[in-house]
């Protein structure tokens, strides 16, 4: 099993660490850095998992891969970036609360500008919820969203690429 896991630990760790130092980079140049941080996810994601299974297929399995092999090497690697990311990213949050601050004060303003759109496309209720939402929002929640939108982008490029990469023996 170590040798299905061996790739996976080592792209996914990769991609969570340059998830995190993404954040940290965009936190110190942009008062938001969530959203700039899933635009890189979403390249930074694919990228890993790709890597993760052509690896494991090229130099571990001798050239083959089955569609479960690189599922298992992409369910490892995208969840270890997703955990990695949630972690690492509210572990700065909670280091630096003006950073949390600043991220809720950019949510609030973004709000109240788009107030009268929101309110014509969802209703006033759920523009109440949204308020209330915001107002609850913690480091762990920003954190976790950021995890989560690693995650299920991963889940899908997985299937791309382990079935691209498949190649059985004959």
């Amino acid at each position: 099993m170590y040798k299905y896991l061996k790739t996976a630990y080592q792209f996914g760790t990769l991609g969570g660490v340059l998830s995190i130092l993404s954040f940290f980079i965009l936190s110190l140049i942009y008062p938001d850095p969530t959203n700039l941080n899933l635009v890189f996810g979403y390249l930074v994601t694919p990228v890993a998992l790709f890597l993760g299974i052509k690896f494991f297929k090229d130099y571990t399995n001798h050239g083959f891969l089955s569609f479960a092999e690189g599922m298992t090497i992409g369910f490892v690697t995208y969840i270890l970036i997703g955990l990695l990311s949630a972690f690492g990213i509210w572990s700065i949050l909670l280091g630096v609360p003006d950073l949390f601050a600043s991220i809720q004060e950019t949510k609030w303003a973004v709000l109240d500008q788009n107030k009268d759109v929101i309110v014509s496309q969802v209703g006033l209720p759920s523009f109440e919820a949204t308020k209330l939402s915001l107002q609850e929002m913690s480091a762990w929640d920003v954190a976790l969203n950021d995890g989560i939108w690693k995650i299920i982008p991963g889940m899908f490029f997985s299937i791309i690429i382990s079935i691209i990469l498949r190649r059985n023996p004959n």
